[in-house]
């Protein structure tokens, strides 16, 4: 039972939109004087690969003879595809210990149970129906998405924006031929288990207080999660098969092509997270990313160190990024390497 409150009590992180977006023009040249239901129609559609695929090639972050292997995960990628990885599984089976991606943890503590009873309604949102939330033209572009994925059900519609935008990604998803990359994750867990790898997991866990109240106070008090909702619409009006393209360019391996990417931070979803009322309760919410990144590059330090051959796994925005993990490493003498 206490394992159904922990969602409940983070929805509203869990719920954000989990691809890499990008910034778009404002409006798209060629949908400007489109009619909101032909904008989905009019995006040309990429064929997604199939099979067994490697995915991208390895990073290489070492010093002296010390070296950690770094792969590089990505969602979401063609459901139709099979990841599988000689290199990789040779790699592990050289290392001493498997260093899990930077993420956060999410506890309640057996008081979690006093929260079951204010879980009903938790999704519906204080402040309205969506119709009354966001400005006409939105609400306009809204409408075929909500007809394509939702069957016209306007229940959606008394959900929180972030809410919405969460379903929305998973729907979209499943539309295009897309799936989250856990399956990935899963099976390299597996491959350092069969190893027997130390196993270092260095995500931030945060301690949700007074769980019950968390959720009392969540249900009644707004959210900035308008913008989250507006610039999810904007990716699936206009990105949708440019998502199909990356997802294709990682699971064959073209760095080049996923070099070319812009990976952006979910900026406005992000932002309805640290408005909620959970964080502020609790202010370690609103410096989550630093704090992550700081404790997993303690790791990432602690394990060169030890081992002669450390295996990571890192988002490849978060490889990419100028802020990001693998720099903050670089920039403390560390030599990194990209696949050759």
């Amino acid at each position: 039972m206490l394992q159904r409150v922990i969602p409940a009590l983070t929805l509203c992180l869990l719920s954000l939109p989990v691809w890499a977006q990008t910034e778009p023009p404002a409006t798209p040249p060629a949908t400007e004087n489109a009619a909101p239901a032909q904008v989905l129609e009019e995006v040309p559609q990429t064929v997604l690969v199939s099979g067994a695929r490697p995915g991208p090639g390895l990073w290489k972050v070492s010093k002296g003879e010390h070296v950690m292997w770094v792969f590089g995960t990505y969602s979401p990628v063609p459901k139709k595809m099979e990841w599988r990885s000689r290199d990789v599984e040779k790699i592990i089976a050289g290392s001493q210990e498997y260093l899990k991606a930077p993420g956060a943890g999410f506890g309640v503590g057996w008081n979690g149970l006093t929260a079951l009873p204010f879980l009903f309604g938790v999704k519906s949102n204080p402040d309205g129906e969506l119709k009354n939330l966001v400005p006409p033209e939105v609400y306009a572009r809204w409408q075929p998405l909500k007809q394509k994925y939702f069957d016209n059900d306007d229940s959606v519609e008394r959900e929180r924006p972030s809410f919405i935008a969460a379903q929305l990604t998973s729907r979209a998803y499943k539309e295009a031929g897309l799936v989250g990359g856990n399956e990935i994750t899963k099976t390299i867990d597996k491959l350092a288990e069969k190893h027997k790898l130390k196993v270092t997991n260095a995500a931030v866990n945060i301690q949700i207080k007074d769980p019950a109240k968390a959720v009392r106070e969540f249900k009644k008090s707004p959210m900035d999660d308008v913008p989250c909702l507006i610039k999810t619409i904007e990716r699936l009006e206009g990105e949708l098969d440019f998502m199909r393209a990356r997802a294709n360019a990682w699971a064959v391996g073209e760095i080049e092509d996923i070099r070319k990417l812009n990976y952006e931070d979910r900026a406005a979803c992000q932002q309805a997270l640290s408005s909620s009322s959970l964080a502020k309760n609790q202010p370690e919410f609103k410096t989550l990313q630093e704090t992550s990144t700081t404790k997993w590059v303690e790791a990432a330090e602690k394990a060169l160190a030890a081992n002669t051959s450390t295996f990571a796994v890192v988002h490849i925005k978060d490889i990419f990024d100028p802020k990001g993990v693998i720099a903050v490493l670089q920039a403390k003498g560390y030599t990194v390497e990209p696949p050759k």
